[in-house]
């Protein structure tokens, strides 16, 4: 009889075969720049958590104070019974930082994106997406009705080409959805805001930007990429973000209008349907909105760290792209010689990760090296060194 399973196995044995398998590695340990993985102590380099707050004094207290007055799950959905005063009061402190009429909270930021951006759009509506977005945003265009477009990698010229002959589409589209992320999380560029919102105003299109690798890194005081580019939710209507990485915790949100939170509280299934977040998240994410206010030298320090690590590294050789913030993709070409970089690095106690494809194009494997806040110079020039003598031994650099 036939096992219609097998093709499991031999699928996987293809990744494997193409050096384009995933590899856990364990941490046995909380996240911080020196962790145990795997039974070893090693430098982190590929970790979300940039300003080193996932165990944050204030966060922690926060968590642990929460469950002793919560408990440690809120029951039900929000819609029901799970909405707790901790996620009203996330919401508005949340608004409040990031100068918007309203925030709403989801589980995650994967389901703030596969359960919103359906719901904007339509049957007879037409999506402009940038090419290199995020695999969330991806997969919420997919699940919407009506037409999609994708624009070439942060080109204004062919957005707005799409959007010119958007305009004399017939029948005409009911409305527009151009989204973008707002840092590209495999090369640390980020996408020209400003700019697009521009356009989007022009052509009277609705303007999306997922800024889930901006959050805490850019904007004053870590607000984000609507806030770097001086712009209001009058231009960017919605603003999604995660607290899963520069606020240490998890989850995702978006900002926006009254209008816009009241629409999506009652029309996207993934926040419908999703128990809401636990109560010791959400408060230690309400501690860290507390510290990006109250303690701005993590944001200082995390950006002191990213400007000179990745000048070292450039003048050393290395390919690191368009890179413009934390996230310093190392370019190496083949998806085998970006595992060897790896797998060499983690050999002498620096863990990074090895970035193929399909996450990449094929030539453009690379290691996607993160700065962290709490990384000290005496850590960054270890790594360094390292890559240097890795990167000749490869015969990556000369």
């Amino acid at each position: 009889m036939r096992d219609p399973t097998a093709f499991l196995a031999s699928e996987y044995k293809e990744l494997v075969d193409k050096a384009l398998d995933w590899r856990l590695k364990t941490i046995q340990g909380p996240s911080e720049p020196v962790a145990k993985v795997d039974g070893r102590d090693v430098l982190i380099l590929c970790s979300n958590n940039y300003l080193g707050l996932t165990t944050h004094p204030k966060l922690k207290e926060a968590a642990i104070a929460a469950t002793e007055k919560y408990g440690v799950g809120s029951g039900a959905v929000r819609a029901i019974s799970g909405n707790m005063d901790l996620h009203m009061e996330l919401e508005k402190r949340l608004a409040g930082f990031k100068n918007a009429e309203a925030s709403l909270t989801y589980p995650t930021g994967f389901q703030a994106n596969s359960g919103l951006i359906p719901q904007l759009v339509g049957d007879g509506d037409l999506i402009v997406s940038d090419e290199l977005n995020h695999g969330s945003i991806i997969d919420g265009v997919r699940l919407a009705k009506g037409e999609k477009a994708v624009y070439k990698h942060n080109n204004m010229q062919d957005l707005a080409r799409i959007l010119d002959e958007a305009e004399r589409h017939a029948p005409p589209f009911r409305r527009i959805l151009v989204i973008t992320d707002g840092v590209f999380s495999m090369d640390g560029d980020m996408a020209p805001l400003d700019e697009v919102a521009k356009l989007g105003a022009e052509h009277g299109a609705m303007v999306y930007v997922d800024d889930a690798h901006g959050e805490g890194v850019l904007g004053e005081g870590g607000r984000g990429i609507v806030n770097h580019f001086h712009l209001s939710h009058r231009s960017v209507h919605v603003e999604m973000g995660t607290f899963s990485k520069a606020y240490g915790t998890v989850g995702g949100h978006i900002s926006g209008s009254e209008d816009l939170v009241k629409f999506a509280w009652n029309k996207s299934r993934t926040w419908l349907l999703s128990s809401s977040n636990p109560p010791p998240v959400v408060a230690a994410t309400i501690a860290a909105i507390d510290v990006l206010q109250k303690e701005p030298q993590h944001v200082r320090s995390l950006w002191k760290n990213t400007n000179y690590f990745k000048k070292a590294v450039q003048d050393l050789g290395f390919n690191t792209g368009l890179s413009q913030t934390p996230i310093i993709p190392i370019i190496v070409g083949e998806s085998q010689t970006a595992k060897a970089l790896a797998d060499k690095l983690y050999e002498r106690g620096v863990f990074v990760v090895p970035i193929v494809f399909p996450m990449v194009a094929r030539d453009k494997s690379r290691i996607r090296v993160q700065m962290s806040a709490k990384l000290t110079r005496e850590q960054l020039d270890d790594v360094l060194s390292k890559l240097s003598d890795i990167g000749k031994e490869l015969k990556i650099i000369r």
